[in-house]
Formats: structure tokens, sequence, C-alpha cells
């Protein structure tokens, strides 16, 4: 179950994040009608380039009544100024109702002319006659109607407007639903599609794993319990009642709301679909897209290599190296490249991915190493090694920074600048694995896959190694097990680096260049640092936020 904090953890955490809030209700009277993260769904969907919208979120968080205020809104205004019908649609009765109730309040609140509310039957043809749908429906003085169907009619079709789907993952069919649904963008209609998880193969969670890997364009928001805490969703719900809000209280409210779900409390408050375990990608999947040939370099030193002279290390090292040299040395430096990095020291591999993107996007192994007890100082020379040497090409850098990655990352920060928390800065990205860190990243890895868009090397370790990655509560992730011989033991090293490696390279960048005054050139130099301000610099990288 998801509860990364404890009762007294989550009190802090709250009692550290209203400490400076101004007191609103005696500044205002009353709070803001909505919350933030309700403000800022109706803030998405009223920008001109929402078009479709799916957030995934914890039960009964008000959300239904945040879009009923949109609803209202949109169907209350004048056609020039973007009003058309609201059609809502829930797997049951009383949603629909009580949304339609919600329309209503909100409606009196905005003094919007709302003509009637009633309810009435209109007739659905399907292969078996005709049937009657109970629906609900508020007539506007603008002309336009927020109608509310407890079912899918197939009679949305010829309809034009707004289409919430609420609950979208417990309807009969969303998939059909879909498609009704989506030809209302062809006259400027909107869709919006809301729910909690209801397993890894609902159609809802298909939807969303294709817009986290990109094959879909569509606007997604995440919205879980701790989120809505954090905005304010039980001082409200202490407003409403008229209980005295704490962060104790709040924190005892969480761990008895955790505590009524029980081990549904990953589905339900979390957005973790449920009902998957299975592998992550298929044997034959992985070996179709092993058609690089690039080195797999492995070095694995003796246990007593710190206790050798500075001699013998070198002479262990220098094969490596050799190895490690001949192989940059031949790198085409007209593609650009990323790199990944997970370390270990003691039971686990160190796995440094680089990753070559041709102009076509297509990412394919560019050479891989793989370290054995190997110390600290020895891996950042091989890591500072293969950074330098593509310097100019590097579009970015992820290190695996859980443990003692962090030192190396940082290191490797102070010489390709490191990456902040707004995500700005150098090109090291120092990742602290999460489950929300494998929810939004491992998608677009699979996607390349599935899209013949990546190449890797043909190793048998590396097949193990992507096999091991499991979909745990609906997350990729590698499970806490090892394959391979005593003394030669794996942990997925290989598949952590490729995300890492994958990662990086989806990191948008810009490249510049300049001629300085009173200097002719036929071609720009390649300057990987130093201090002479006059040299052309192509190659070097500023970035903007986000991942394409």
């Amino acid at each position: 179950m998801s509860a990364p904090f404890s009762k007294e953890e989550w009190a802090e955490i709250r009692r550290a994040s209203t400490a400076l809030m101004p007191d609103v209700i005696g500044m205002v009277g009353l709070p803001k009608a909505l919350l933030p993260y309700q403000s800022r769904t109706l803030t998405k969907l009223e920008s001109s380039t929402c078009h479709v919208l799916f957030i995934e979120k914890s039960r009964r968080i008000g959300l239904t009544w945040g879009f009923a205020s949109y609803a209202v809104l949109r169907a209350g205004r004048a056609k020039a100024a973007g009003g058309m019908d609201v059609m809502y649609i829930s797997y049951s009765q009383d949603m629909t109702r009580e949304f339609i109730d919600a329309c209503a309040m909100w409606a009196k609140a905005f003094s919007v002319a709302a003509m009637e509310m009633d309810e009435f039957l209109f007739e659905d043809k399907d292969d078996e006659g005709v049937r009657s749908i109970h629906a609900f429906r508020i007539r506007f003085a603008s002309g336009f109607e927020v109608i509310g169907l407890s079912s899918a009619p197939r009679s949305l079709r010829g309809k034009q407007g707004v289409v919430m789907i609420d609950e979208a993952a417990f309807v009969d069919n969303l998939k059909e639903l879909l498609k009704a649904a989506l030809a209302f963008l062809m006259w400027g209609g909107q869709v919006v599609v809301c729910s909690t998880h209801n397993g890894t193969e609902n159609e809802f969670n298909v939807q969303i794993q294709d817009i986290l890997s990109g094959r879909s364009t569509y606007d997604h928001m995440h919205i879980d319990f701790d989120e809505a805490l954090q905005d304010g969703l039980y001082q409200r719900i202490c407003l409403v009642t008229g209980k005295a809000w704490s962060p104790e209280a709040e924190a005892d409210w969480r761990e008895d709301i955790i505590g009524f779900y029980g081990e549904g409390a990953d589905e339900e408050l979390f957005c973790i679909p449920t009902m998957g375990s299975g592998a992550w990608l298929t044997g034959p999947l992985i070996e179709a897209r092993m058609t690089s040939s690039a080195p797999v370099l492995p070095l694995d030193l003796p246990r007593d290599f710190l206790h050798r002279s500075e001699l013998e290390r070198a002479i262990l090292m220098a094969p490596f190296m050799a190895e490690l040299e001949a192989a940059l040395d031949v790198l085409d430096l007209d593609l650009r490249y990323s790199f990944g990095f997970d370390f270990a020291r003691v039971a686990d591999l160190s796995v440094g991915k680089l990753m070559s993107i041709d102009k076509t996007l297509k990412r394919a192994s560019a050479l891989t190493f793989e370290l054995r007890g190997v110390p600290g100082d020895e891996q950042k020379l091989i890591t500072r090694t293969v950074l330098q040497k593509v310097r100019s090409r590097l579009v970015g850098a992820a290190f695996d920074a859980t443990g003692m990655g962090w030192t190396v990352a940082e290191d490797m920060g102070r010489i390709f600048g490191l990456r902040d928390k707004d995500n700005e800065g150098g090109l090291v990205h120092a990742v602290k694995f999460s489950q929300e860190w494998y929810r939004v990243n491992m998608p677009p890895l699979k996607a390349a896959f599935e899209d013949d868009a990546i190449s890797i090397s043909k190793n048998d370790d590396h097949l193990s190694d992507l096999r091991l990655v499991k979909v745990i509560r609906g997350i990729p992730m590698v499970p806490a097990v090892r394959t391979g011989e005593a003394n030669k033991r794996r942990h997925g090293d290989y598949a952590i680096a490729l995300a890492l490696a994958h990662f990086a390279s989806r990191q948008q960048w810009h490249e510049y260049a300049y001629i300085p005054a009173g200097r002719a050139a036929s071609k720009f130099d390649v300057v990987s640092g130093g201090d002479d301000r006059s040299a052309v610099r192509l190659g070097s990288m500023r970035r903007s936020r986000g991942i394409y």
C-alpha cells in the first residue's frame, strides 16, 4: 500500500506547509470556493489549447463539484463567448443527479439564468430495439444546456459541445464512448475524461499510458490523495462540518482513510492501478531491438584492489581504459548523445549507458560499461572520460542519486553542470528514484521498444535485466530479486541505466554558436572548456524545461 508518510510525519508536513499561509478565513470571511487543484483543472479547461484532458485522481476529492462550476460557466455564456452544451456521463444515476444538483448550486452562485431543471426520457436505438434513457437537464437563457446522462447512449453521436466522462474506468465501454465523444472535436468541442483507476488493463489506464509514453498528445493531470490534502482538502472538510483543523487532526484522519481502503488504497487514493504483476517487456520484443553492434565493456576488479600499490592498480585498470578509449574514438560526433548511470559498489553492478540519437530521433546503444568491485574514484574517472569525449554533443546525463550514487552525480555536476530542482541548469540530472519517477518515465521507454525507436546490443545479461522489470501495483519497477551466479549477481542494473539514458535523451535542448567579431572562420571550432572567450562554441547547449 502506498502510504509514504507516517501519521507523525504528515502532521509535521502540514504544520510546516501552513505555518506561513495567511489566515484566509480571517481576511476575507470565507476561503475561495475552489481548492487549488480544482482551480488548476478549470484553468486548464479554459485554455484554448486544451481539447482533450485525461485526469487520474483519488476517490472523493471533490473534482466533480469543480467540473459542475465549469459546466455552468460554459453553458451559461453566449455562443460568441464560447458557450456550448455540456454533456456529463457517469456510470451511475446517483452521480449524475449529484452533478446536476451541483450545477444548480453554481448557477445560483454565479447568478446565471437557468430557465428550468428537469428530468426527461429520450430514446436510444440499438440492435434490440428502442429503449428509454433517464437523464437530467438544466436549460440556460443562453440557449445551451447541461445534460446529465447515467449511461453511454449512442445518441451522443450527432450532438455537439463539451463531453465530461466521470469515473470513466467504470463505464460499460469506454473505448466506444471515446470514439463517439472525440467526434465533438471536429466542430470545436471538448472532451474531459476523469477517473480513479480500475486495473492496469482497463481502457482508462491504457489511454493514460499512451499519454505518458508520448504516443498520445492529449493533456493529462494527476491528483492523488496527498496532493489534494496539501491543497487543503481536509481543511475544507473541517470548514463544512464545523470541526477544528489542526495538523494532528488531519494526520489522524488521513491514516483512518488509508486504513479504511486497506489494500485498495493504492488504487483508490494514490492513482496506482492494480491487477498488474507480469513482465513489463516480452523476451521476443527485447530481442527484436537487439540490433546494435555497440561494445559492452566489463571491468571486474579484485577485492583487494585498494590494498595494492599505485602501480599495480594502474596496471589492472590499463586494459579496460585502453578498450574504452578505442570505443570512444570511433564515435560519430555528428550524432547527439545521452548518458545514464546506475551506481553500485558492493553487491551489484554499476552500469554506464551511452546512447546516440540520430536525426529521426531513434535512440541506439553507443557504448555500455559494467563495473563490479570498482571503487568510487575509478568509477568517476571512467564516467568523466566518457562524458568529456561527447561533451560537445551531449544533451543530458542522468545519474542514480538515491544512495552513494549521489557522490558520482555531484562530482560530474561540478564539471558538466548540475540540474536543479526546477529542472534548470547544466547537463547532469541527479535522479532520486521513486514510484512517481518510474510511473512517468518508464512508459516512454516501453513505447520506444514497441515502436522500433530504440536499438541495443545483443547481450544475454541485458535481456535478463530487462525481463526482470515487473509491473508492480501498476508501475514498472525492478523487484527486490537478483539473478545470475553467485558473486556475479545482477539486479536489473542494465535496465535502470537504460531507463536513465532514455530519460536524459528526452530533455529539450537548443544548440547555439557565434562567430567572434574580427575573425573570419570557414568552419566553427568545437570548444569543450577553457577560458578563451573569443572562441566559437559550437554544440554548447541551452536547455528549457520539459520533456518531448
